[in-house]
């Protein structure tokens, strides 16, 4: 078979209120019977307790005929084996959790095979048992199928022995399963975890040696700017959504505002909110929203991004804090991935050097700005050290500088002081180069920093080192690269 997962005109599709499903099921009779049993599931919290297939949106159910349509049943495999799900907060994806794993169980076929649900934390792993516990007890026939275990959070089959277990990652090990399908829910909390990728390389390792396994992944974006397993998750969805990574395994299916809509600000029009809550006048409020944001613009721009990450599925940039660097707001605009340090050498006429570090539990930054030769415009580039005990104190910083690491903006030296030797190494480039203006460094920062600059005769001396002073006294820099940035003559590396 042939077909394909990804969804270039997803922009188109879903300011048309079109289904962003990349492929429909296939193998559409395995879907009609998964559906006889996910559609027949009930919503206890609804009025009525009306089953999954009176009331949902059509994009449940395209979403779960993808992936149970997906299974080669001669085979015995999973066509279809991962895919993320990134809609806003409150249209239903514990619930949509709670079916398919459900779902999931009673069509398997393997003798005490394994089904996972995993939580970050507790909290968010009652959320998913509590509603596949109530789909079971309204439901006498599911009552006889399916015996519940309220304090292990465990369903099991009762003819094949079969379990899905919700687990809750904050006090329960995942070590050692061997589950034949993994739901991983509110990804964007495992974002912030140091330990989150190897912790969901053990949850989903069974899928080695069960053909038939899947693994979804569910989220909205986070409270903070994307790091550690959910910046590397969505970034390949993406891809693969715009056919830039070609991957028919995995299916993306992320309700996202077209670039255009943050840039212009339509996003924040409650007539678009519906773009990223599919369930918009379902289970999401309108009305709710609507004084969420009202709230939200009033308790200022940091505030109302959190609001914008969480309830219109925005994701949070740089430009976070409402009292931040006003150039931030323009910092995206002067990203030129030609601009290399060896670039830099080579465009430039001249060249400056700043250098920044603190104690043993911070980074030693690097910063060189050389002026273009024909432009005039500030070319730069940046780079970072941190010592083994610098990750150890930040130990909440770990996923960000993993992510810095494995981007090449940082290097982990392995012990003190190399990092001053990577810093003087920089610095001694552009000082053979002869484009060396000079070096400014803190007036009160780390004495190593000197020292390190006077073993490659870059002295206060010899004119190359001077003394920045802190505070009101950078004021005339800061205004000034803003405003370079907001007309374009300042660029920077990725």
């Amino acid at each position: 078979m042939d077909w394909d997962t990804s969804c270039v005109d997803w922009e188109r599709r879903l300011i048309a209120g079109e289904s962003i499903v990349p492929c429909g099921p296939l193998f559409p009779e395995r879907a009609e019977e998964a559906f006889d049993i996910f559609g027949s599931l009930r919503l206890v919290d609804v009025v009525d307790s009306p089953t999954i297939g009176e009331v949902c949106r059509p994009w449940v159910i395209d979403y779960a005929n993808a992936i149970f349509g997906a299974y080669d049943e001669k085979a015995g495999r999973q066509l279809i084996r991962y895919s993320l799900l990134l809609v806003a907060k409150k249209n239903g994806k514990s619930m949509l959790a709670a079916a398919i794993m459900l779902t999931a169980l009673m069509l398997n076929w393997r003798k005490s095979a394994e089904f996972i649900i995993l939580a970050p934390t507790v909290e968010v792993a009652n959320n998913s048992f509590g509603p596949a516990k109530d789909m079971i007890r309204v439901d006498s026939g599911l009552e006889t199928l399916l015996h519940v275990q309220p304090h292990f959070r465990m369903i099991t089959h009762r003819r094949t022995g079969a379990t899905l277990k919700v687990i809750a990652a904050e006090n329960e090990t995942v070590s050692g399963k061997k589950a034949s399908g993994v739901f991983i829910d509110e990804l964007w909390l495992f974002g912030k975890r140091a330990n989150a990728d190897s912790m969901l390389r053990e949850a989903t390792g069974g899928l080695a040696s069960r053909p038939e396994g899947f693994v979804l992944y569910a989220s909205t974006h986070s409270d903070h700017p994307m790091s550690g397993v959910l910046a590397d998750i969505v970034k390949d969805f993406r891809g693969i959504r715009d056919g830039k990574i070609v991957d028919k395994r995995s299916m993306p299916y992320l309700h996202e505002f077209p670039e255009r809509m943050l840039k212009d600000g339509s996003y924040r029009d409650e007539d678009n909110w519906y773009i990223t809550n599919p369930n918009l006048g379902a289970s999401v409020d309108k009305e709710f929203i609507a004084d969420q944001f009202a709230k939200a613009e009033r308790s200022g721009e940091a505030s109302f991004r959190v609001f914008a990450a969480k309830h219109l599925n925005v994701e949070i940039g740089i430009a976070l804090r409402s009292d931040g660097w006003a150039g931030a707001s323009f910092w995206d605009r002067g990203i030129d991935p030609s601009i290399t340090f060896d670039s830099i050498l080579e465009r430039c006429d001249a060249i400056s050097v700043g250098i920044d570090g603190g104690g043993l539990e911070d980074l030693l930054g690097v910063a060189i700005i050389g002026r273009e030769k024909l432009t005039k415009r500030w070319l730069v580039w940046t780079h970072a050290f941190v010592s083994p005990e610098g990750m150890g104190r930040r130990k909440i910083n770990t996923t960000l500088y993993e992510g810095f690491i494995k981007d090449n903006d940082l290097t982990l030296v392995e012990q003190l002081p190399d990092d001053l030797a990577g810093v003087s190494e920089i610095v001694e480039r552009v000082k053979n180069s002869g484009l060396l203006s000079c070096v400014g460094v803190d007036a009160i920062g780390i004495g190593g920093i000197v020292d390190a600059m006077d073993a490659i005769e870059v002295t206060e001396a010899s004119g190359l080192l001077r003394s920045v002073r802190q505070g009101i006294s950078l004021m005339g820099a800061i205004k000034t690269v803003e405003r370079k940035l907001a007309d374009g003559l300042v660029r920077r590396q990725c």
